[in-house]
């Protein structure tokens, strides 16, 4: 049986978290891990990209507006969470400031996914049908987000 929209979303929710939690472990044992912080940095960054690309205009079209403009919002709180990471693992891996930063990101992110797999992830199979949900599919397998794509709550904004 072919997974389900859903299920392939919190799929991806529960690897990225797996990342996180392994970094947080190797560095509480001395020696950090920064290629599994990178990995999720980079999943969360391509996750974002596909629920915004692919997966929420048709939730928009189907009525679903509140509920996206809500996770569009903690995205852009989490992005700049996540150029700090990027920075701090580049200059310190280990560093108590790449931690603090992460124990902010952790329980953002956790709060969100809870909200998309309750509201927004049960309506996948059923607003997402054919080339749309499709197009999502095959991104999940194949796609890459494009270069320099920043989430659309943490893009600056036009004087």
């Amino acid at each position: 049986m072919t997974e389900t929209l859903a299920a392939a979303l919190e799929r991806e929710h529960r690897e990225i978290d797996e990342g996180l939690e392994t970094y947080r472990a190797s560095r509480l044992a001395g020696e950090p891990d920064s290629a599994a912080l990178v990995r999720a940095i980079d999943g969360l960054r391509r996750h974002i990209y596909l629920e915004e690309a692919l997966f929420f205009p048709p939730l928009r079209s189907a009525g679903l507006v509140g509920p996206v403009l809500v996770m569009l919002r903690e995205h852009g709180e989490m992005w700049p969470l996540l150029d700090g990471l990027e920075t701090e693992v580049g200059r310190d891996p280990g560093g108590d400031t790449a931690a603090g930063l992460l124990d902010d990101l952790v329980p953002r992110l956790a709060a969100h996914n809870v909200k998309e797999e309750r509201i927004l992830y049960p309506q996948a199979d059923g607003v997402l049908d054919g080339e749309p949900a499709e197009q999502l599919r095959v991104f999940m397998t194949t796609g890459r987000m494009p270069p320099g794509w920043v989430c659309e709550m943490a893009r600056p904004q036009p004087d």
